[in-house]
């Protein structure tokens, strides 16, 4: 009796499982964007320093003001940069902007538009209320504050963040270096000519961009044709990186080299079968830190395999927790049959209706060399294994491809 295939789940646990956090580095705030924390910085100011106008108006007593209409004695002005340095006195009010600092004793902003000048006169129009247009001090953050965590890739908003907490420098997680190598006589780069039996190798290319999307460093080899010798010297050029991907050659064929190549260089295969479709020749193979993920040479399981076990195989060195993709319910569109005992990821257009909800409609044609319909789509409906044939307006479970940057 053959042995089970391993699941999606187990497949994906022993692939994370193999990384460990990559160590840290110092980069310049401005190149950080994309980069992952890898120790969460601590503010060094207080932000704000002291209480401001959130408003342009005029700083007030609120026990001088118990009822509108009332007027006060204008005795200074406070813009932002500059301030008025005396306590106010009963019946005194300043001339504050935006950002102005209140000035001693003050404890609320009347608007300009509620007020009327006459020289040195203020006419309070309408009763301030304790505390309002004010922006306390500390409102944003205080000195040692750690409002951004380790394990966060950082966006443009958290970088505006750091820069206010006074960082100029971030320690980051390195970035995954990623050896990428397509394999076959059969496949020719981008623009060469196409020979009678060969056709364009597209996977690299969509892998290298996945990598530099995801927060790697991708190097591209050139193609290893079916040589054995060729491919074991380029199977221990990619091992001295963090991760080696392969595309195609991973099945048992008699073309298929590189299983053959990573024992006789020591790796031990942990699989290289799973029960999924599209992708189910995927391998995981380990020696002594390098790490070997073989993806199956078909493009659409090539990008599938990616998203389920490449990405979070990069998380995982870049201090993230290296989560399979998160599913979002959704209602079907059509009626489907029964899957079979492998997970499915179905290329489907899932679309919101009127109330929220997400409805999804399978592609008719699923075949895994089929890069336009991975084009077309913008969701994957999940079958888990042995699911029933189900119904137009039944639930099931889809990821959103929009999701997921670069895919």
């Amino acid at each position: 009796m053959k042995s089970p295939l391993l699941s999606v789940d187990d497949a994906h646990a022993r692939v994370v499982a193999a990384f460990s956090p990559l160590p840290s580095e110092t980069v310049s705030i401005a190149d950080a964007a994309g980069r992952v924390l890898a120790v969460a910085p601590k503010a060094r100011l207080t932000q704000p320093p002291a209480a401001l106008s959130a408003m342009d108006g005029y700083a007030v007593r609120v026990e001088d003001v118990p009822a509108a209409p009332a007027t006060l004695t204008l005795v200074g002005e406070a813009a932002a940069g500059g301030s008025y340095d005396r306590a106010l006195k009963p019946g005194e009010t300043v001339r504050i902007f935006t950002g102005g600092p209140l000035p001693m004793g003050a404890d609320s902003i009347v608007i300009q538009e509620d007020t009327e000048a006459t020289a040195d006169r203020i006419a309070i129009l309408e009763a301030p209320i304790l505390g309002r247009h004010v922006r306390r001090a500390g409102l944003d953050f205080s000195v040692g504050d750690t409002p951004l965590a380790a394990g966060r890739t950082l966006t443009t908003r958290d970088l505006g963040l750091a820069a206010a907490m006074n960082h100029p420098w971030l320690s980051v997680h390195r970035k995954p270096r990623v050896a990428i190598l397509s394999t076959g006589d059969e496949l020719v780069m981008p623009g060469e000519p196409v020979g009678r039996n060969q056709i364009v190798s597209s996977s690299g290319i969509a892998v290298a961009a996945l990598v530099r999307c995801w927060g790697g460093e991708p190097t591209l080899f050139d193609i290893a044709r079916d040589d054995a010798a060729l491919t074991r010297d380029r199977i221990e050029a990619g091992a001295q990186h963090d991760l080696l991907i392969t595309l195609g050659g991973a099945s048992v064929g008699d073309h298929d080299l590189v299983q053959d190549a990573l024992k006789a260089q020591g790796f031990t295969m942990d699989f290289w079968k799973i029960a999924m479709r599209p992708g189910k020749p995927l391998m995981f193979a380990a020696r002594d830190r390098a790490r070997v993920l073989g993806l199956p040479g078909n493009p659409v399981s090539t990008m599938v395999c990616s998203l389920l076990f490449l990405k979070p195989a990069l998380e995982r060195m870049t201090g993230q927790a290296g989560n399979l993709p998160a599913t979002v319910p959704a209602r079907l569109a059509i009626d489907v049959k029964a899957n079979d005992q492998r997970q499915d990821y179905v290329r489907a257009l899932a679309t919101r209706q009127p109330d929220g909800s997400l409805t999804v409609e399978p592609h008719k044609v699923q075949d895994s060399s089929m890069l336009s319909v991975l084009a077309w789509c913008n969701a994957l409906l999940v079958r888990p294994p042995h699911d029933a044939a189900r119904k137009a307006g039944e639930p099931v479970d889809i990821i959103d491809l929009g999701a997921h940057t670069g895919f």
